[in-house]
């Protein structure tokens, strides 16, 4: 409308000096570029393109403009005849289109029907948008780089922190696993002792009891400072309660022996490699090392533990790993649990339930949920994020769900869900494949 003509082109260079119409302002009742180029395919268009591809732009490159006032009266416009005559012009001027030191295009402004004496001011403004449009062309293209290198710079954070988090991981299980296990080793020697020697103590007790009763049936009559000695140990108690303390001595043993078994399957270091393994095993050895955490004395309040166990056939995974994500979610169910007590909701028997079984045919499902605080939504899309908790500082590193995500979805080729609301409790949804083939 400014220059008052019939059509204004952009036109852009491929990288081997190619080029198409890539955008067009056109006056009512002309023909739109778009539809005349299929018709100009082998004409005009052709021979016109191929011609500015030969001479790689020609004097554009070298920001010459190109005005011609009338098609017919002059030889310069001669390679573009064919393809003038089909867009209905008479005269026109072209004028280059920069970004940066590239020639990037072409802009054009046709005048149809009949010539037209190009005045210097409007080779000048169509001079000046060109200029304007190299400018904007530039900073699109840093704006793109800036953005493709935003999109990178936070690609490689992430790789970063989850490259950290392995590592953090490996770590933290490597020390974890040698800690369980020399500590396990630790108990299980003294303790086989006392465990293997009970049974003799036992034995005996009760020899030395018989020998006793047998001494009071056979002498019913004793001196007057053995009675004394009697009545002081109160020697019926005394032959009443012993067999009792060696009975719990006994259930005492067999208990810190099912601990160490629980801490040596929980480490389970000897086991580098995909195996195929009790998953129920691996939860109860977990729960058993948190059973502190569960009772009255650590807590004002018990937590019940409500197993639904499945049939589950032997599944092939990295065992110690997924003790690892069975310690991390129930640790969290219980500070869940902590927390709602600590912030004065009362909660009517705090509870977590697991629930296990087969929901494919290669597909196991292992459920744990509690009744604890929840998650509000604005947090839970994120629980997964390396670093990131919803507890207080100090109280948590934003690991455990993350190095869960990890050895679920990477390690074992499965899916880790999250369903929770604030207030209402949270469920996580564990899915992994019986067999996996490691590549």
């Amino acid at each position: 409308r400014l220059l008052e003509v019939d059509r204004v082109t952009i036109y852009r260079f491929g990288a081997d000096w190619s080029g198409e119409f890539v955008a067009e302002s056109l006056a009512q009742g002309w023909t739109a570029v778009k539809e005349i180029v299929p018709a100009m395919s082998m004409t005009g268009y052709t021979y016109a393109s191929n011609y500015l591809q030969e001479i790689q732009g020609g004097d554009f490159t070298n920001s010459k403009t190109l005005v011609i006032k009338d098609i017919y009266s002059t030889d310069y416009s001669i390679p573009y005849i064919a393809l003038i005559e089909l867009m209905e012009a008479r005269a026109y001027m072209i004028v280059p289109i920069f970004q940066g030191e590239k020639l990037w295009g072409l802009l054009a402004a046709y005048q149809n029907i009949k010539p037209r004496d190009w005045q210097e001011d409007e080779v000048d403004l169509l001079m000046q948008i060109g200029t304007q449009l190299g400018v904007g062309l530039q900073q699109a293209e840093l704006l793109e780089q800036t953005q493709r290198q935003k999109e990178e710079i936070t690609q490689t954070l992430k790789e970063l922190q989850h490259t950290q988090s392995q590592l953090i991981q490996s770590e933290k299980m490597a020390g974890l696993g040698q800690l369980v296990a020399g500590v396990a080793h630790e108990i299980n020697n003294p303790i086989s002792f006392i465990y293997g020697n009970i049974t003799y103590v036992t034995e005996h007790a009760e020899n030395l009891l018989k020998l006793l009763h047998l001494y009071q049936k056979q002498y019913p009559k004793t001196t007057g400072e053995i009675q004394k000695q009697v009545a002081a140990l109160d020697l019926d108690f005394i032959s009443d309660d012993f067999p009792k303390i060696l009975t719990s001595m006994k259930i005492g043993a067999d208990r810190i022996s099912q601990l160490v078994l629980s801490l040596r399957s929980f480490s389970r270091l000897d086991e580098t490699g995909m195996k195929a393994v009790d998953i129920h095993e691996g939860i109860d050895s977990t729960l058993l090392i948190l059973q502190h955490r569960l009772q009255p004395e650590t807590n004002s309040f018990a937590i019940e533990v409500v197993k639904q166990y499945g049939e589950l056939p032997p599944v092939v995974c990295y065992a110690a790993q997924m003790n690892q994500v069975f310690m991390n979610i129930l640790s969290n169910a219980i500070d869940a649990l902590e927390n709602s007590a600590t912030s004065g909701k009362i909660i009517d028997n705090p509870k977590i339930w697991i629930r296990t079984e087969v929901i494919e045919e290669n597909t196991i499902l292992i459920w744990i949920a509690d009744n604890g605080c929840g998650i509000p939504e604005t947090m839970r899309s994120r629980i997964f994020e390396p670093f990131f908790t919803t507890k207080q500082p100090g109280h948590g590193t934003g690991l455990g769900l993350s190095i869960s995500y990890q050895i679920i979805v990477e390690k074992h080729g499965g899916n880790i869900k999250c369903v929770s609301e604030a207030g209402k409790g949270c469920e996580f949804w564990i899915e992994i494949p019986m067999k996996r083939t490691v590549s």
